[in-house]
């Protein structure tokens, strides 16, 4: 089982083949889906086996999961993967249950895959996007370091685009 890392509080780690259906939870309540893209159960499921496939084939970038130390509970996902096609620049997202919310895991998350991100790939820069409501997030990459840009419209969708550049 491939680690990412850990904290005294949760292990970013690949997730296990049998953990689809608690991955696919994640996306079972309305509160959490109103800033994340609509996708099917279908969909989500096709992005849970690509994301084993990417480990199979031992890319750096992916999807990983959170999960709490104590009790092995499922907290949610996070992701790195190229942003919008743009060579040098990779994007971050995370999606964390309800239950974990205000407690501090995705600023120390972010902060975690920020490092993870320019110490394992070329990236020279990362990017995060949030809806224009999602205050709590753009708070979390306000405090990881991250600069908020721009507004930034993907998918007819307009977003709040946030950027950190490695430092040399």
């Amino acid at each position: 089982m491939h680690i990412i890392a850990q904290t005294p509080r949760f292990e970013i780690r690949n997730f296990k083949p049998d953990e689809e259906e608690v991955y696919l939870s994640l996306f079972d309540d309305a509160l959490v889906l109103i800033h994340i893209p609509k996708r099917t159960r279908k969909e989500n499921s096709a992005i849970f086996r690509s994301a084993l496939n990417d480990y199979a084939a031992g890319k750096t970038l992916g999807r990983w999961g959170l999960f709490n130390n104590n009790d092995h509970e499922f907290i949610g996902l996070c992701l790195l993967r190229d942003f919008d096609g743009e060579t040098g620049k990779i994007e971050l997202g995370y999606v964390l249950g309800r239950k974990y919310w205000g407690k501090g895991i995705a600023s120390e998350l972010a902060l975690i895959m920020i490092n993870y991100g320019f110490t394992h790939t070329g990236a020279q820069e990362i990017i995060a996007v949030t809806t224009l409501e999602n205050m709590a997030s753009q708070r979390v990459l306000e405090k990881a370091g991250m600069n908020r840009l721009d507004n930034f419209v993907r998918d007819g969708k307009e977003l709040t685009l946030f950027s950190i550049e490695k430092l040399p």
